[in-house]
């Protein structure tokens, strides 16, 4: 059975994510904890399988602790959860090794997809790690991804590549499927995954 630490500040976070992560049949135990002392003195006692740590908009508590586990326990499997529009708190976390990204308003079926996916994964790509061959992006979508991984709104990306907003929505729709991405911080997530932004 695999065993699983949430680690947010807030308690009603982590209840949640205990009562969602009890309906995954392949984990069996789940410890929380709430601040990144804890998180390191717990998964120093006992390594979890896999780890899933809160991030808050303007607030680093969440991806400062993803960082310090992971410099401490290089080989620990991190997932985040965050705004679906904060790129760069997301950006953040997966610079620093995250392995995945998933919403706060993810539904209940594909948080348990995610869980589930995750757990029984073996050799799970370091999102650091580039991918070989070609980006299938074009250049112009490279650059609006590159935009949202710094947080750019739609508009401030259009004015740096003097396209208008509209069009900035286009590039960010056709990336969003090419990617199979659900918003912008899920895009930013697998173009760190792939190596597609830095």
């Amino acid at each position: 059975m695999t065993t699983a630490l949430v680690c947010d500040e807030r308690r009603s976070v982590r209840e949640n994510l205990l009562k969602v992560m009890s309906q995954v049949a392949s984990v069996g135990t789940v410890e929380t904890v709430a601040s990144g002392d804890e998180l390191l003195v717990e998964y120093g006692r006992q390594a979890a399988d896999i780890v899933l740590i809160g991030t808050q908009r303007a607030l680093t508590t969440g991806i400062e602790a993803a960082r310090r586990l992971l410099a401490a326990h290089p080989a620990a499997v991190v997932i985040v959860f965050g705004a679906p529009d904060d790129a760069p708190s997301i950006a953040a976390a997966m610079a620093c090794g995250v392995r995945g990204f998933l919403r706060w308003d993810v539904t209940g079926p594909e948080l348990l997809t995610a869980l589930a996916d995750t757990v029984t994964s073996t050799g799970l790509p370091n999102p650091r790690d580039a991918v070989d061959g070609e980006s299938p992006l074009t250049e112009r979508e490279l650059q609006v991804l590159r935009g949202m991984s710094r947080g750019q709104s739609n508009g401030e990306i259009g004015e740096e590549l003097f396209l208008s907003e509209d069009t900035i929505k286009t590039h960010a729709r056709r990336l969003f499927r090419k990617l199979g991405a659900r918003d912008r911080a899920h895009a930013v997530a697998v173009g760190f995954r792939r190596g597609l932004v830095a």
